[in-house]
């Protein structure tokens, strides 16, 4: 099966690469290895689950939706997202259950196998599986002994009954701050396992009136509030890289106050205080979290008294206590730096992806790799963003593929391929940048960084930087070539 451009995953990741080269007049097939299209909103569908970025911002720019709130709640992130595929009829573009285990370039296209045995050939290669694709469930002791019901978040079994359940909810990330409040009220015993506690600041959300959200429809309107929300968080990077003094005494600050309103028994104060500055790990939005936290059902276990073994009726702690369990929530994150492309990615001359990327995973702009001739990255490498829309990167990546693409479309046969010296002066670039920074020396260890303890999810800037640099296209950056003989950039 034959295509001029195979885009793997139908997240927004994959659904802006497909919109934007359809645009461009380009053959375009999805393989999405679910058995429906919608990447994180449509599958993520624990109780609390949410946007923690302000929805007319976290949305397609050319897409603009009518949100009943300034946070949008997974349901309605759902329909936005089913709304986007449906307007560019994406779905019959997609073929859903092609879990990809293997891509290869052979000299002249992309050869992508499935799961199913299945085989798709393409000119172009755009993979678009995400950071948060591949979950993460670590290897406890005695796991396979519980006879309860256990899941990650990122499948939550809608099945299990937590009225009156005796549950634990492992880890105390992004998440799990959003089921612990969910299900806290319905529970009988509710234990929290927290290795690390977040910075939490409030949420302050917004239920948008009928009249508001008539307002909102007119686009001059949702601009100027889609603008006036993007500038506003991305004042926050001036603390995160320039302005350590600044992000102690403004939002730490308005943190700590949070913990003092919300907390009062102090020994839980002391367990929910990071000894670390905010922004290392990810900020967390909430006003339901540590009154969750505190209720009289809820225990917080924290790191000095973590799981050490499961048994077949529920866990034995670090000081030896049993408690005895119905259900356990694995909020335990992703493998979303070292496992950031799971599947096996082959470019020229057999060389592995997974290889390139042994020390820590890089990119030229996060989003392409010497070596790996017409294939992409969306959200790869040092595009994560700490302070505002993962949309509106993944947009600015859309600048720089269609450019690239657009510059061998026209000629058959023609491959693009960037320079290893512009990777190498990019990526160089990225981590002298990223010194200084609350991510590379706030004094924390988070998902951002990879095995190598290089910072590899954030981007060390404003968004606006890096869409100007994925704007600018540098030919002389690249070789454009056909099978048989360079072509001028």
């Amino acid at each position: 099966m034959a295509t001029t451009v195979l885009v793997i995953g139908s997240g927004f990741g994959g659904q802006l690469a497909a919109m934007t080269l359809l645009r461009r007049g380009l053959d375009v097939t999805i393989l999405e290895r679910r058995d429906f299209m919608g990447g994180t909103w449509c599958q993520n569908s624990y109780p609390g689950a949410a946007v923690d970025v302000p929805s007319p911002l976290y949305s397609i720019a050319s897409e603009p939706w009518p949100w009943t709130q300034m946070y949008a709640d997974q349901a309605e992130l759902s329909a936005y997202t089913e709304h986007v595929i449906d307007t560019h009829r994406l779905r019959e573009r997609t073929v859903l259950g092609a879990e990809v285990v293997a891509a290869e370039w052979d000299g002249e296209q992309w050869c992508v196998r499935t799961r199913d045995g299945a085989e798709h050939r393409a000119r172009f290669l755009v993979n678009a599986t995400g950071p948060l694709s591949s979950p993460v469930v670590p290897d406890f002791p005695g796991l396979a002994d519980f006879a309860g019901a256990a899941f990650h978040t990122n499948g939550w079994d809608h099945g299990v009954d937590l009225a009156g359940a005796r549950v634990a909810v492992v880890g105390s990330g992004a998440s799990a701050a959003q089921v612990v409040p969910a299900i806290q009220p319905q529970v009988g015993a509710l234990h929290v396992f927290q290795r690390t506690p977040h910075w939490v600041l409030p949420r302050h959300d917004h239920v948008f009136t009928p009249w508001q959200r008539r307002l909102l429809r007119l686009r001059p309107l949702q601009r100027a509030l889609r603008t006036a929300i993007y500038w506003r968080l991305e004042t926050r990077v001036i603390g995160f890289k320039h302005s350590r003094w600044l992000l102690r005494r403004v939002a730490q600050r308005a943190a700590l106050r949070h913990i003092e309103a919300q907390v009062p028994d102090p020994v839980l104060r002391a367990q929910v205080t990071p000894d670390y500055t905010l922004g290392c790990k990810r900020v967390i939005l909430s006003d339901t979290l540590y009154p969750a936290l505190a209720a009289p059902n809820t225990t917080l276990h924290d790191r000095h008294d973590g799981i050490d073994h499961f048994d077949a009726t529920g866990v034995v702690t670090a000081s030896g206590e049993h408690l005895d369990l119905d259900v356990v929530v694995f909020s335990t994150g992703y493998d979303a730096t070292d496992g950031l492309v799971a599947h096996d990615v082959r470019g020229r001359d057999g060389v592995r992806l997974a290889d390139v990327w042994h020390d820590f995973p890089r990119a030229y702009l996060g989003t392409t790799v010497p070596g790996f001739p017409n294939f992409f990255v969306v959200t790869g490498p040092n595009t994560g963003i700490g302070h505002t829309s993962a949309i509106f990167v993944i947009e600015s990546q859309m600048e720089y593929l269609v450019r690239a693409i657009g510059a061998v479309a026209d000629t058959p046969g023609a491959r693009i391929e960037v320079t290893a010296e512009a990777e190498e002066a990019y990526t160089s670039m990225i981590h002298r940048e990223m010194e200084g920074t609350v991510w590379h020396d706030g004094g924390c260890t988070s998902w951002y960084q990879s095995r190598s303890g290089r910072v590899v999810a954030m981007f060390p800037g404003f968004s606006f930087s890096f869409r100007r640099l994925a704007r600018r296209f540098h030919p002389e950056h690249h070789t454009i070539s056909t099978a048989d003989e360079r072509i001028p950039a």
